[in-house]
């Protein structure tokens, strides 16, 4: 056979790359970003937030098996990357050196969902997608005390700790994945971004420190999207973790974003 000229190799060539059209010779739209945000509880007991969830012991087997249960369920989603609540610029070795066996046993989260989804689903890379921010909750309750609006935020304390003890609840007597259902609830994750929203009604006149805390804690979760957006390329699907906290927020800037279609994980978690 003869060789393929040289201008029908370039067309070829071209035609590989080009985007693929419809029946009416548009051009088609890229591929969506899938997103999964899953909202987890802290399984190292850090003790880093106002109200703390106390979590057994995740490396018994009882745990690891639940654990194992998760993280099968959702490597059916196949994610190709997946990303963390994690500062650490060193994210992607600390995987490599995980899946060669030459880490220690760790409770945290980003090794027992993170990482073993990851080499579940084979995905290309696990990603640090966690970014500093002030949450200057003294300057709010000082505020609160001196104006006589202790009782807001006394109220919402009671609330947020009995939320608190009904997630420590349910996980002492059900299983990581049920847990991990009753966390990402859209309901429930909707009425508990109502604690940011209470903080407006602390402050005066130009003195506003609920209003700063609030935008504090929104400018962190817009920081977090923002570098999941720009990991993101047409066609991928990507599994989030991070506290259940910020799910909401994380929620609605991958629903408002173009071309990012959201995926609930209650349609894939064990009950």
């Amino acid at each position: 056979m003869s060789a393929i000229p040289k201008y029908l190799s370039i067309l070829f060539s071209a035609a590989l790359i080009a985007p693929s059209a419809t029946a009416n010779g548009a051009p088609r739209s890229p591929l969506p970003v899938e997103v999964m945000v899953v909202g987890d509880f802290h399984m190292a007991n850090p003790g880093l937030d106002l109200h703390n969830m106390h979590v057994d012991d995740m490396l018994t087997p009882r745990r690891q098996r639940e654990i194992g249960s998760v993280v099968a369920a959702l490597a059916r989603f196949k994610p190709t990357k997946v990303g963390l609540e994690s500062r650490s610029a060193r994210i992607s070795e600390q995987y490599r050196q995980y899946v060669a066996g030459n880490q220690p046993p760790s409770r945290n989260e980003v090794v027992q969902l993170g990482f073993r989804l990851a080499r579940s689903a084979s995905a290309k890379s696990v990603y640090s997608l966690d970014a500093p921010g002030d949450f200057p909750f003294e300057r709010v309750k000082a505020f609160a005390e001196a104006h006589g609006l202790s009782s807001i935020l006394d109220e919402q304390s009671a609330r947020t700790q009995h939320e608190v003890d009904e997630e420590a609840r349910r996980l002492a007597g059900g299983t990581v994945g049920s847990t991990l259902r009753f966390l990402n609830d859209p309901d429930r994750l909707r009425n508990g971004n109502a604690f940011y929203r209470t903080m407006l009604r602390v402050g005066s006149g130009t003195d506003q420190p609920g209003a700063d805390l609030l935008a504090d804690w929104y400018k962190r979760n817009a920081l977090i999207c923002a570098k999941l957006i720009q990991l993101a390329e047409p066609g991928d699907r990507i599994v989030i973790f991070f506290g259940a906290g910020h799910a909401f927020l994380l929620r609605q800037c991958v629903t408002e974003t173009a071309g990012f279609k959201l995926i609930e994980p209650n349609k894939y978690l064990p009950r």
